[in-house]
């Protein structure tokens, strides 16, 4: 079945096109979705949202690009969108401490379990960094100060603050990962 043929029977409400498309692309776009999320749940999540958005940008579709281009481009941007709202959340709740009592008791027991681990994970990783990472991480991220602050603090010029900084985020990352 051609693109066009499949788009005209999806569109002329065809059961067995909507299923002839549905086992060609989902287990590809699953596949693609999870190379870049790491939790099956939010893969599931991406995955509807890219299908809904694929139905409903359907009838706009004018054949400019294959329509696996069109579709894997609808699951890219659902991707980003996921971790602008992960971003998003994860700032809110930086900035509003409060607001995780309030909103903790709308979370499962699984979901909590992984905040509580991931909170646990970052304390292994900060007390096996040099004091001086560490202190420069803390400043930054939990207190929020900007870095000519730290500069002023730690004594340092803007650039030495700026470049342990870097520093100290790398060291971050490489043991976060090897943790």
């Amino acid at each position: 079945m051609t693109d066009s043929e499949l788009i005209t029977n999806i569109l002329a409400r065809d059961r067995r096109a909507l299923s002839y498309f549905y086992h060609t692309y989902s287990p590809k776009l699953t596949q693609f979705i999870r190379a870049k999320v790491d939790r099956e749940e939010d893969c599931e999540e991406i995955l509807q949202d890219t299908l809904y958005a694929f139905l409903e940008a359907l009838r706009d579709f004018e054949g400019k690009a294959s329509l696996r281009t069109f579709l894997y481009s609808i699951c890219q941007h659902k991707v980003i969108d996921f971790y602008r709202r992960k971003k998003l959340k994860h700032i809110v709740f930086s900035q509003m401490p409060q607001l995780s009592s309030l909103i903790s008791p709308l979370l499962n027991p699984e979901e909590e379990l992984d905040v509580t681990l991931l909170k646990e994970k970052i304390r292994q990783v900060l007390s096996r960094l040099l004091p001086r990472y560490r202190t420069i991480l803390v400043l930054k991220y939990l207190e929020n100060m900007p870095v000519s602050a730290i500069a002023k603090k730690l004594t340092i010029t803007f650039k030495s603050a700026e470049s342990q900084l870097f520093r100290a985020r790398k060291a971050f990352v490489e043991n976060f990962t090897n943790l």
